[in-house]
């Protein structure tokens, strides 16, 4: 009987923790060094990668946030809304927060990720609009 206890014990443990762990999303053909250290866009390497990311983007569906974040850094601003979701914004332009930030110009591009309440991936949206 203890066997038992132990083995039930023992799979019950490793599917909880196996499915805690993240790895890198791997993204072909978009240079991710450049994206992490174009904080907020200021630098413009985010914009050159722009493309690229628009080809893999579908990739990170169903994504944890976990991964999006070892994968892309740390996000540029998060937003959170109704019924727990929060959204993780990346900006391709310069944001208000960068000193060649052109407050005159429209809304800074931004590639916008939906974080449903499971903190999954839901959407992906590249926008000037905010959410």
């Amino acid at each position: 009987m203890r066997k038992i206890f132990v083995v039930v014990f023992g799979i019950i443990s490793l599917s909880v923790l196996f499915p805690a762990c993240s790895s890198k999303v791997d993204l072909k053909n978009v240079n991710l060094e450049n994206w992490k250290k174009d904080r907020d866009g200021c630098i413009g390497l985010r914009m050159q990668e722009l493309e690229a990311f628009r080809v893999v983007k579908n990739d990170l569906l169903g994504k944890d946030n976990q991964s999006i974040i070892k994968t892309f850094g740390r996000p540029d601003k998060v937003e959170l809304t109704d019924r727990s979701q929060s959204f993780f914004m990346y900006f391709i332009d310069p944001a208000p927060s960068c000193e060649n930030f052109d407050a005159t110009a429209e809304q800074p591009m931004k590639v916008m990720l939906r974080m449903n309440a499971y903190s999954r991936v839901s959407e992906v949206v590249i926008s000037r609009l905010d959410p």
